[in-house]
């Protein structure tokens, strides 16, 4: 009786012409009784052949129970004339091919995706010659998109029409391929502070350190400068690393070392530091690490040490406390922009530098430690983005970006992704709204930040999550000072002194140490490899990277992690933590909204 339905099932839905029907539509087939034919259909829903959902209009509708499977399969859609691709449930195999040549705009949590084909992207991918790229395309879309293949077509060749290349005597020259991009774009644009004078109608001698200037005035203009001077390699310094990389980050180095510059872009957590490692071992000469501070300068340090074979003899810090030259020198970017430093590091022959915190760089403190010239250029950063909304300068000083996206190493298992609360706060009493009503600018802000009812919620979180290891994030030094007497813990912030900061810190690493309560210090550049719970009291109108930061902190291989952001209710910091928090959901992280309990 089940196989006869099921056979006059399929029938009915073939004579219909759409995929789904319902019990009166079935008993209309087949002449019977819509009760019949409904105790029919929950028969073969009962031994799992067709599918049942109810909808809005009709109160039951039934399908292929297979197409729930099918449903789960890669699907991409390709809208050429935006050049955007909706992929759902993609493959990890297509994940790969889409972020050598797109950008992952957004992602939901039923596995649909959003890519974008931007000028950038084409400019930066790591073909050798067009038709692979036009072949990758074409693997993931299945099919020939005339339109968007000649855009591309179009971008590539832009992409190579100047060149830096290094003259027979020695001197940089800047060539166009015509007399008309050299006349009447490059000439135009740049000036006597980058231009000596005209070789020929299509080159230019270009004055020594403006090759920074030259690719980033170019860039804006839509020209992406390719760099093929014969840099110095350095001299050769053989590094073995101690420890074995996993796939994604072989594949980093790999693309890394066949570009000789780019950007690692990859979640916190993901092994950016152990892959640059990498990249160091593959070059296989004398490196600069740039960090921000000297205590990632340390960290750095240590890492070394622990998973290369060079030897603390090999490997000099520079900055503040320290001045070492070293084979493998690590120095802060503030240091190496300095001039009465810089020509120390100048008149070393780097054969690789490495941008920690790479989203620093287009600031004009950091920016002068860009023009450092070497054969091998490698950014690591979680986030690049910047509210100045310049981040696509990181990409043109140092090079294209190189990663996977986040939601494949979440689905991998290499990072676990945490799960973010933004919970509203209410206020503790009349007085303090009152409070705010009353402020204006930043002191209303800062008003709502301090809201006296976040340190009740903050006593409950921390009851909650007893004996995990758990950071609280402040923004402001008497904030954070009020909250660690009332809850007698330690507050870390940039007036703590460095070897308390070094203790607490080891502390916290090493677990004798469960809670720490942390100012904008430890928004980067500290390494809390160990953080299971974060909780954000304030810095809510701070940057889409803050947030991102501060959340990066519980994203590690193992375990799962919580991230709860207060906000006050009724306040400013409620679309100031939505804003903060759009870049990580991008990234395919779930983000849920809550009430506070209330007293």
């Amino acid at each position: 009786m089940t196989d006869d339905t099921l056979e006059d099932f399929y029938d009915a839905i073939q004579d219909l012409g759409h995929p789904v029907l319902t019990a009166e539509e079935l008993a209309r087939a087949l002449d019977c009784s819509q009760e019949e034919a409904d105790r029919r259909l929950s028969e073969l829903a009962g031994v799992g052949l067709v599918g049942r959902r109810d909808v809005e209009r009709d109160p039951v509708v039934w399908y292929p129970k297979e197409w729930d499977q099918q449903a789960r399969r890669e699907r991409v859609v390709t809208f050429p004339n935006r050049r955007e691709f909706v992929v759902s449930h993609p493959e990890q195999f297509t994940r790969a091919r889409l972020s050598t040549f797109a950008h992952l705009i957004d992602t939901n949590g039923s596995g649909d995706a959003l890519y974008r084909i931007r000028e950038e992207d084409v400019w930066g991918a790591p073909y050798d010659d067009l038709a692979d790229l036009l072949l990758a395309l074409r693997r993931v879309t299945g099919e020939r998109h005339e339109s968007l293949e000649e855009w591309i077509t179009r971008q590539w060749k832009r992409a190579r029409q100047f060149v830096l290349r290094t003259h027979e005597d020695g001197y940089t020259v800047l060539e166009a391929d015509s007399e008309s991009l050299m006349g009447n774009v490059a000439r135009q644009v740049l000036g006597e502070d980058q231009l000596h004078a005209p070789i020929s109608d299509t080159e230019s001698w270009v004055r020594e350190g403006s090759e920074g200037e030259i690719k980033r005035l170019l860039y804006d203009e839509g020209y992406p400068v390719r760099d093929a001077r014969d840099l110095d390699t350095g001299d050769p310094l053989e590094i073995e690393l101690s420890l074995e990389l996993r796939e994604y980050q072989r594949e980093w180095v790999e693309r890394f070392t066949k570009q000789k510059a780019g950007v690692l872009v990859g979640p916190p957590g993901s092994g950016k530091t152990v892959a640059g490692m990498g990249a160091m071992a593959a070059v296989g000469g004398e490196t600069l690490v740039l960090v921000p501070s000297r205590e990632l300068a340390a960290q750095w340090r240590e890492s070394l040490l622990e998973s290369t074979s060079l030897s603390a003899a090999e490997i000099g810090e520079y900055h503040g406390g320290k001045k070492e030259i070293r084979p493998v020198t690590i120095a802060t970017y503030q240091t190496a922009g300095m001039e009465r430093h810089r020509r120390l590091f100048d008149e070393r022959r780097w054969g690789l530098i490495i941008y920690d915190e790479a989203h620093h760089i287009p600031s004009p403190v950091f920016r002068r430690s860009a023009d450092l010239q070497s054969k091998h250029r490698l950014g690591l950063s979680a986030t690049p983005v910047r509210e100045s909304d310049d981040e696509v300068e990181i990409f043109t000083l140092i090079g294209p970006p190189i990663g996977t996206d986040w939601s494949a190493l979440f689905e991998a298992g290499y990072v676990m992704e945490p799960d973010v609360e933004i919970r509203y706060v209410p206020w503790r009493n009349e007085a303090a709204e009152s409070e705010y009503a009353s402020a204006v600018g930043h002191e209303r802000r800062q008003v709502a930040a301090s809201n006296p009812a976040k340190l009740d919620e903050i006593r409950r979180l921390l009851e909650a999550h007893a004996g995990e290891k758990t950071l609280i994030f402040v923004d402001w030094i008497d904030q954070g000072e009020a909250y660690a007497e009332d809850l007698e813990i330690p507050f870390l912030s940039g007036q703590t002194r460095y070897a308390k900061r070094e203790r607490l810190l080891s502390e916290f690493r090493h677990g004798t140490r469960e809670v720490l309560l942390v100012s904008r210090v430890g928004d980067e550049g500290i390494d809390l490899p160990a953080a299971t719970v974060a909780i954000v009291a304030s810095g809510l109108g701070g940057s889409r990277r803050q947030g991102s930061q501060r959340a990066g902190r519980t994203m590690r291989p193992v375990g799962g992690a919580q991230v709860y952001m207060l906000a006050t209710r009724g306040t400013e910091e409620e679309e100031f933590v939505r804003d903060q928090l759009r870049h990580l959901q991008r990234k395919g992280v779930n983000v849920i909204e809550a009430d506070a309990e209330t007293a």
